[in-house]
């Protein structure tokens, strides 16, 4: 199937049935459906059918929209009215003022620089098109991508193109994924695996979820580029059990897919064959580690394995294997379409293109967000974010879940990239940014991810099991007002220990909250310590 084959695809479907004048688009992610959305689509669909208006109006469900916030979130067509915080009782109100005024008690302001100052490629569909059609997602030039690799395009070629881009893995470490598929494609072997990390697990994270409820489609496609690329023809996405609703829509793209000719055998007429099945994780955080991945799609228990080999060399059942995590994949159809030099155009020197994060924490518009690499934390959190509700003060942002760091108000002006954020201590992660204000004690965050690591640790190795432990109990003791200036000279030696000698990734970042907050917040540790007083005022003393 080429690429023209595609579009007149896409076409035939849509002239299949008539234009509505009005398009009423609410968001069905998870975000919006726990608010309720589920219920509004219904209700205006009742609306539409006691009003007798099914040919003039549709409603559509569509992915994220973004700004959580405001949920559940809608977009009339072609009135261009975004309405917010949207409830069954407005599903009347909404339906009469089609074509004329809008409701102006639901209106979301689409200027507000929550949408003008982002920059979507991984989220240019998401808020678009309907996830369950892969109709909707050709009319947007999916899998067009695709068909122009296996028509025009060597495995080389692809390879070339993605190094080209500058595009570095968006899973935490950032590794150059031209590289990365270079050194698989090279790799001997009968048989190579592509794996997808869907394995989201950092707590206020929840990008790749969003992504694969609002454009599966998207991600299926750059896995099917990849596999051309380094010579695979089996692909898993590993995706985390708690995300039901995002496997249920994979499951019907990957039907959807195969209907079509897109994913399975003889791919477009070629002779590539690609097939995805999706393996569900059981919710522990060590598994987004990659061996550790390797290990539970294999059927064992998912702890991870020194390194070297890696997986490119010796990866699932000890064949070559790339993995790369789900922003990654979104990333690769557009780079294709577009070219490698259009997206290296896009984001800093060294860290190029566009990152999606989660916004959380205490911030005025919470939500998901993509913005170009380079632009400043001020940027994101006061324009973006909208600022500190309730009068409050910013005091610092964490980046990069348990493994990041929490980073403060001085460096607010710093650009957002892989370099800038290591030298303050900190990681981009796969894109977590939760914002504290001064009624945050700095100890008690340390606290928290270091009780989140205690609970994640495989267990395989003595530095991570019972370092991580000790460093909590030292944490507790200082939060509780027991603890002494030797208790916290022993923090500090325990966090190097662990840091340095820990098997995997999980165990070397998990001093990085507990650092980070040392050497930007060390009076506040002195304060428990000293004057056995928390200055924020969480913290319950028990001298």
């Amino acid at each position: 199937m080429t690429p023209e084959e595609l579009r007149k695809l896409a076409e035939s479907q849509e002239e299949a049935r008539p234009e509505p004048r009005h398009r009423i688009k609410i968001c069905v992610a998870a975000g919006c459906l726990s608010a309720g959305s589920d219920r509004v689509r219904e209700a205006l669909q009742n609306e539409i059918t006691q009003r007798r208006l099914e040919g003039e109006c549709e409603v559509k469900g569509v992915g994220c929209l973004g700004l959580c916030t405001a949920g559940p979130l809608m977009l009339v067509e072609p009135d261009g009215v975004m309405y917010q915080n949207v409830t069954e009782t407005d599903a009347a109100d909404i339906v009469q003022s089609l074509g004329k005024k809008p409701v102006e008690r639901l209106v979301c302001p689409a200027d507000m620089s929550f949408f003008t100052k982002q920059y979507k490629i991984v989220l240019e569909n998401s808020g678009v098109i309907d996830p369950e059609k892969i109709e909707d997602y050709i009319a947007r030039d999916g899998y067009t991508a695709l068909a122009r690799v296996l028509e025009d395009m060597s495995p080389q070629d692809v390879i070339d193109e993605i190094t080209r881009s500058g595009l570095r893995g968006r899973g935490g470490a950032g590794y150059p994924t031209g590289l990365k598929w270079s050194t698989v494609a090279k790799a001997g072997g009968s048989r190579k695996f592509v794996i997808c990390n869907a394995d989201e697990g950092d707590p206020g994270a929840f990008m790749d979820r969003s992504v694969l409820e609002s454009d599966p489609h998207r991600v299926l496609e750059g896995m099917a580029i990849a596999a051309y690329a380094v010579g695979a023809s089996q692909g898993y996405l590993y995706v985390r059990a708690e995300y039901p609703l995002a496997v249920k829509r994979l499951r019907t793209a990957i039907r959807q897919a195969e209907r079509l000719g897109l994913l399975g055998n003889n791919i477009c007429g070629t002779t590539f064959s690609f097939h995805v099945d999706i393996r569900l994780g059981a919710g522990a955080f060590v598994c987004g580690e990659e061996t550790a991945l390797i290990a539970s799609i294999e059927g064992k228990r998912g702890q991870p394995r020194p390194r070297p080999p890696y997986p490119a060399e010796y990866g699932l059942w000890g064949y070559p294997t790339l993995i790369n995590n789900v922003e990654t994949f979104a990333n690769v159809a557009p780079i294709i379409r577009n070219g490698g030099d259009w997206f290296a155009s896009i984001g800093t020197e060294k860290s190029k293109g566009t990152k999606v994060f989660a916004l959380a924490g205490r911030v005025k518009n919470t939500g998901l967000i993509e913005v170009p690499m380079g632009i400043t934390l001020r940027e994101i959190i006061f324009d973006i974010g909208g600022g500190i509700p309730d009068g409050h003060q910013f005091k610092a942002v964490q980046t990069g879940g348990p493994s990041g760091g929490c980073i403060p108000e001085q460096y607010l002006d710093m650009p957002v990239d892989y370099e800038s954020l290591a030298k303050v201590g900190s990681i981009m992660g796969s894109g977590g940014m939760i914002v504290m204000d001064e009624t945050s004690c700095m100890v008690d965050v340390a606290k928290f991810f270091m009780d989140f690591c205690v609970s994640e640790s495989c267990g395989k190795c003595v530095p991570c099991r019972v370092g991580t432990a000790q460093m909590y109990h030292l944490l507790d003791k200082i939060t509780s007002g027991q603890a002494t200036m030797d208790d916290l000279a022993l923090l500090e030696e325990l966090c190097d220990m662990v840091k340095y000698t820990s098997l995997c990734g999980l165990g070397q970042t998990a001093p990085n909250p507990v650092l980070s907050t040392l050497q930007y917040f060390r009076d506040e540790y002195i304060a428990h310590i000293v004057d056995k007083q928390c200055p924020a005022g969480v913290c319950q003393m028990r001298h």
